[in-house]
């Protein structure tokens, strides 16, 4: 009964773990064009105020890519079995994890400096707020995900599973790290 359900596991075209990886992704990619969709919209009808953007966020735009940089380093390492490497790679990963989520809170707190606050009054204000918000809990979400990754990159003995979780993590983080790119520079176009 065991080889019968390995057998079928070998079928797989992908992963079903990987699968459900992929549709969140999708529902990601979902929500966020439905939000940038109804931002246009909205722009369009007036009662739009423009501000500057926290410069913060350019900052964090290279936080992404540099983090991003880290977790495919990190990959590469776990598959060349250089556990050493892996584990500060990945512990530079959550840093700059860390320190993207510190600098989206620091510019909120530009935002607020320059009287641009959460409000329904003006909805280009609460826009940016909703939009870069949602992305926070994303990254958020990644980086549970990969604080665990990180966690077991200490174990004397790696679980089986860990090249694939790692993978997983790996598709994440480019995900959210892409997607931040892409919303800076849509509230920066579309001002």
């Amino acid at each position: 009964m065991q080889t019968v359900y390995k057998k079928e596991e070998e079928n797989y075209v992908i992963n079903p773990k990987k699968f459900v990886l992929w549709l969140l992704i999708v529902a990601s990619i979902m929500l966020f064009a439905g939000f940038t969709s109804a931002y246009i919209v909205r722009r369009g009808e007036g009662n739009w105020e423009v501000f500057e953007l926290p410069s913060l966020f350019m900052v964090n735009s290279i936080i992404a890519v540099v983090s991003s940089l880290f977790m495919q380093l990190a990959y590469m390492s776990a598959k060349k079995e250089q556990k050493d490497k892996t584990k500060i790679l990945l512990g530079l990963t959550v840093a700059l994890g860390l320190a993207f989520c510190l600098g989206q809170f620091f510019a909120y707190q530009q935002l607020i400096a320059n009287n641009v606050f959460f409000a329904f009054s003006n909805p280009s204000n609460s826009f940016v707020y909703v939009i870069s918000g949602l992305h926070l809990a994303h990254v958020i979400g990644g980086l549970v995900f990969l604080l665990i990754m990180w966690g077991q990159s200490f174990m004397k003995t790696l679980p089986n599973t860990f090249q694939l979780y790692l993978n997983m993590c790996l598709t994440y983080w480019h995900f959210i790290g892409i997607l931040w790119i892409y919303l800076y520079l849509f509230l920066y176009l579309y001002r």
